[in-house]
């Protein structure tokens, strides 16, 4: 038989005052209506929950047992919502999400300090990938959300952007271009170029080439940021890099790139349609606060 929350609770507040009346002036209900729910209450159930008489109110045997599994329901389903609450308000629960290792390494770890002092109860994973096992992660629910390059074709993704983050030119600090600020693609397409072998990188890259009519010698290609800037160091040929993936070393400089500007999005990117948890809503709306300008 089904018992519902609300009769539960004038039946705790009957037993615990002892008294009709008293339960009636607490749950701001008439004394008929309190009545009435217990008299249902123990027709339904078969048993006599209250010894009445004109002067008290008293327990019977089947009522006492009652109140106890009563006094331990209404706890659980209190705390329950406690924790609901805390969760809802970020104070507790979890966040997973997925960052491409170059803004892994720069935008994020201010980004996390910021959110740990203002949800210090919220535990927190983070999985660096490439772009392609990041958008897989996504569409799988492996994580709340991803913080990568915008894809062309979104498709069951929503991509909002944060930032551009511009390519740019790194050559060592000996270099003869080391001089100036800026430096077209023309003028780079002559020199020996060290690229990331990553597949959007390269997509980028080479549409711009070909927009230009450019066929420079990309005979170099790696996959980690730290081996392009190792050679660039080591004099080997110029690389190409995100501007965030560029380290602040005396041994390097870093020209913008013009005629044609090349830049990459970098978004948060979430399967469509999924409600973020509240974790992940707070997060994401510190991305928008403290991210970079482009």
């Amino acid at each position: 038989m089904k018992v519902n929350p609300k009769t539960l609770s004038t039946f705790l507040a009957v037993a615990e005052n002892a008294s009709f009346g008293k339960a009636a002036e607490q749950l701001h209900l008439s004394l008929p209506a309190v009545s009435m729910q217990i008299k249902q209450m123990e027709q339904r159930l078969g048993v006599a929950l209250f010894h009445r008489t004109t002067r008290k109110v008293a327990l019977t045997a089947e009522g006492e047992h009652l109140l106890v599994s009563t006094r331990k329901a209404m706890a659980e389903l209190d705390a329950a919502l406690a924790r609901l609450e805390q969760v809802a308000q970020a104070q507790h629960g979890h966040l997973s999400f997925a960052c491409v290792p170059t803004v892994a390494g720069t935008t994020l770890p201010p980004l996390l300090v910021a959110f740990a002092q203002l949800y210090p109860g919220v535990t927190v994973r983070v999985r660096e990938l490439a772009q392609p096992e990041l958008l897989q992660s996504v569409r799988r629910r492996e994580v709340d959300f991803g913080i990568g390059l915008a894809p062309e074709r979104p498709g069951e993704l929503d991509a909002r952007a944060l930032f551009d983050d511009p390519y740019v030119a790194v050559v060592p600090a000996g270099h003869p271009a080391a001089g100036k600020a800026s430096i077209t693609l023309r003028e780079l397409a002559r020199m020996r170029l060290l690229a990331l072998g990553t597949s959007q990188f390269r997509r980028d890259l080479q549409d711009a080439l070909d927009r230009e009519g450019l066929a420079p010698d990309m005979g170099y290609e790696f996959t980690h940021v730290a081996t392009v800037v190792a050679m660039i160091e080591a004099g080997l040929g110029v690389g190409i890099l995100p501007g965030l993936a560029v380290p602040e070393r005396p041994t390097l400089h870093r020209l913008r790139i013009v005629r044609p500007a090349m830049r990459r999005t970098i978004a948060i990117l979430s399967l469509r349609g999924h409600a973020p948890s509240p974790a992940a809503a707070r997060f994401v709306a510190l991305c928008d606060r403290l991210a970079p300008a482009a």
